[in-house]
């Protein structure tokens, strides 16, 4: 799938997730490790595709609730609450 084809569709890669949402590529996929995002596709190279309106409403959320300094684990069960 090509770039703008990718785009039109609302599917992201993680740097391109990152620098939507002021995060480094490093915290996109620690979030998805632990299980606070999840990417939706995969390309046939194997990268993450994650639809961008989604996944940087998450991330918003994440830091919003981080600015209080709760635990990842704390963040993970109000998601869970959230958008389950």
């Amino acid at each position: 799938m090509k770039r703008q084809e990718r785009l039109a569709k609302g599917l992201l890669k993680i740097g391109e997730v990152a620098k939507e949402a002021g995060v480094l590529p490093s915290t996109v996929r620690y979030y998805t490790q632990i299980g606070l995002l999840r990417p939706i596709s995969h390309t046939p190279g194997g990268y993450r595709l994650y639809d961008s309106k989604d996944t940087l409403r998450r991330l918003e959320e994440i830091k919003r609730i981080n600015s209080h300094r709760p635990s990842l684990n704390e963040i993970k069960n109000i998601l869970s609450k959230k958008f389950a």
